[in-house]
């Protein structure tokens, strides 16, 4: 298995996994957000490959802290394949994300999972993260 920072020629595999989550990210928005973080230092996006084809996905955002010193590391989107789970795939990406994170000062890292996700919620307290707070969100049309 190879860990890599994802490629435009990647995005049409991104898009397929993104729509086993539920998620409708068409491969011209990951090409636009592939060319964005392209030039970007406190954004990456890691692909896991088992065999020349892409078994998951992790993207990371790094934003500075106002009330401490230091910044947040946050996965935005974990995707692996659901022929590929239970296989380390996502171990791995976690980990890919957090050196990721500690390399540029992180001092903690969050993640966001939908209630309807117990088992998302069960693999990130494996990874040693822990329930924290409860998320607000308002959406802009």
């Amino acid at each position: 298995m190879n860990v890599r920072r994802a490629e435009f020629r990647d995005t049409q595999e991104i898009s397929d996994l993104m729509t086993q989550l539920g998620y409708d990210a068409s491969s011209s928005l990951l090409d636009r957000k592939l060319t964005e973080f392209s030039t970007s230092p406190i954004d990456a996006v890691f692909v896991a490959e088992i065999s020349g084809t892409i078994a998951g996905c992790i993207s990371c955002h790094i934003t500075s802290l106002f009330h401490q010193e230091g910044s947040a590391g946050r996965i935005t989107s974990l995707v692996i394949d659901q022929e590929k789970r239970g296989m380390g795939v996502g171990k791995l990406l976690v980990s890919e994300a957090e050196a990721f994170f500690h390399l540029h000062g992180c001092v903690k890292s969050e993640v966001t999972s939908g209630d309807h996700r117990p088992e998302a919620h069960a693999f990130y307290k494996s990874c040693g993260y822990k329930q924290d707070e409860r998320r607000f969100l308002k959406l802009y049309s």
